[in-house]
């Protein structure tokens, strides 16, 4: 499973996401929307952050542990 926050340089939710996901045990990636914007386009992000599942964005904006741990089964 490919997991990836998609976030904005300055998204002040970008942290607490991705220390969320290390404290479930998930590994993920961070991409900055700024690096790739095609990526960004294809998928219709615009706004900050959001999770990507195997190339499929699962969440747009910041959720709590709760939903992450329902999505992953955790």
């Amino acid at each position: 499973m490919d997991v990836t926050i998609i976030a904005t340089k300055g998204c002040s939710h970008c942290q607490n996401f991705s220390k969320e996901l290390d404290d479930l045990g998930i590994e993920h990636q961070v991409k900055f929307a700024e690096d790739e914007p095609s990526l960004c386009q294809s998928l219709a992000i615009r706004h900050s952050p959001n999770l990507l599942v195997d190339g499929e964005v699962i969440f747009r904006g910041q959720v709590d542990e709760v939903e992450l741990r329902n999505y992953f089964k955790i």
